[in-house]
């Protein structure tokens, strides 16, 4: 009895045993499927997460090729520094402007590269030993909180807003002085005529006194410089050039080399003619640009006492934005220069820096090329040379020349045609 006891108590405990292994066996299954459900959901909320990330770094990525895109294609420079003032980032335009490669740049203070910039310059725009004009900009970076991050530094190159004001500017002072020059050659004239009147009266009272005669022969030699000088006035105060037409343009520089050739013999002049073949004719008062031309080549000839090279050239310059082309002639020379501290006042009337010189040569070549809606500008080194450029309009109504390749050459005042286009002629 006791050993059956025994043994059915014994069965009893394996059988709760076996029954609380179960349960726990269950609920480890359980377990262990929710956990998997749980990593199952894991592995999905992370695949989104990592979708997620890698569309958010693709974004960031093209943004940034665009931000880079849009920094490297402004002409404006940009120099980018961060809280410690050390420049992080900066552009091509800051490497053209400064002249300074951007390795260069990165890593040394803003601060520092602002004073070097603004070295010797105590006044804005600043006019770099380049010629550049350039406008600082300056403002501070903050982030969403509204804590300093860093600096922008932007600089501006407005050499052509300022070239465009000095045109302006001296276009209007050449007005206000033409309309005072034309007041003052009328006024003069008037009596000048009756000076002419009397003197001629005495030339005929005196035809029996050869020696006092001469004195009346004087004022009248006189009387006529002077009217040829105020004819000059006259001619920069209101320039005629109605007579446009077509004219073949090797001819017509030919002709004024040929007019200009006396002033080239006592140097050794070496006259370079480089003619586009895009530019075969000029739309121009023939007359007044030959005037024109010759003004400048002569003054080129001048420039060089010792012999030097001369050019004249004609090219066809192009389009920006809604403008159109335009031609553009060039007289240079290798000569002594025009200071930069004179080059603003060469087109003023009886402005010369000659002794013989009555200053009124370059002041009707600016009068005559305006007349054709064009413009003249300068440029000169001392020592160096200096380039007289006129830029004119291509034709009437933007109307284009027949096209023709014919250039020419010569030596010692003769000429003949050649199939280049840039040729040579020696005067010696």
């Amino acid at each position: 009895m006791t050993a059956s006891r025994s043994e059915t108590s014994n069965n009893d405990l394996l059988t709760r045993a076996f029954q609380d292994f179960d349960q726990a066996a269950t609920v480890l299954q359980q377990s262990y499927d929710a956990l998997t459900t749980r990593l199952q959901q894991m592995d999905l909320e992370l695949a989104q997460t990592n979708a997620s990330l890698r569309e958010h770094l693709r974004e960031t990525e093209e943004m940034r090729a665009h931000v880079t895109a849009v920094l490297e294609s402004l002409d404006t420079g940009v120099i980018v520094a961060d809280s410690q003032d050390l420049v992080v980032r900066c552009n091509h335009a800051t490497e053209r402007l400064l002249g300074v490669s951007q390795a260069q740049l990165r890593g040394r203070r803003a601060t520092d590269i602002l004073q070097e910039i603004r070295k010797d310059h105590g006044e804005y725009p600043l006019v770099l030993p380049t010629g550049v004009t350039l406008v600082l900009s300056q403002s501070d970076l903050a982030d969403e909180t509204g804590s300093l991050i860093g600096k922008l530094v932007l600089i501006h190159d407005v050499s052509h807003i300022r070239q465009l004001e000095d045109r302006l500017q001296r276009r209007n002072r050449l007005e206000a002085m033409g309309q005072m020059v034309g007041n003052i050659a009328h006024e003069i004239r008037n009596p000048l005529g009756s000076v002419e009147l009397f003197a001629s009266m005495l030339r005929k009272d005196l035809r029996d006194q050869p020696h006092l005669r001469i004195y009346a022969e004087h004022i009248s030699l006189a009387v006529q410089a002077m009217d040829r000088l105020l004819s000059n006035l006259l001619v920069y105060t209101r320039p005629d050039c109605s007579r446009l037409a077509w004219h073949d343009t090797e001819p017509l520089i030919r002709e004024v080399l040929t007019l200009a050739s006396h002033a080239m013999l006592p140097a050794s002049i070496v006259v370079r003619c480089e003619v586009d073949r895009l530019v075969p004719q000029l739309w121009c008062d023939g007359a007044k640009m030959k005037q024109v031309l010759l003004n400048l080549v002569l003054n080129a000839v001048q420039a060089m006492p010792e012999g030097g090279t001369l050019t004249l050239a004609a090219r066809v310059t192009p389009a920006h934005d809604a403008e159109s082309p335009m031609v553009q002639l060039t007289v240079s020379d290798t000569g002594t220069g025009i200071s930069p501290e004179l080059q603003s006042r060469i087109f003023d009337p009886f402005f010369t820096t000659k002794d013989q010189g009555t200053g009124l040569g370059l002041a009707i070549v600016h009068a005559l090329v305006e007349a054709h809606h064009g413009r003249i500008d300068v440029e000169s080194s001392p020592g160096q040379g200096t380039s007289f450029v006129m830029t004119l309009p291509w034709g009437p109504a933007q109307s284009a020349p027949p096209a023709r390749t014919a250039a020419w050459s010569g030596r010692s005042g003769k000429s003949r045609l050649a199939a280049s286009a840039t040729e040579e002629e020696t005067y010696e």
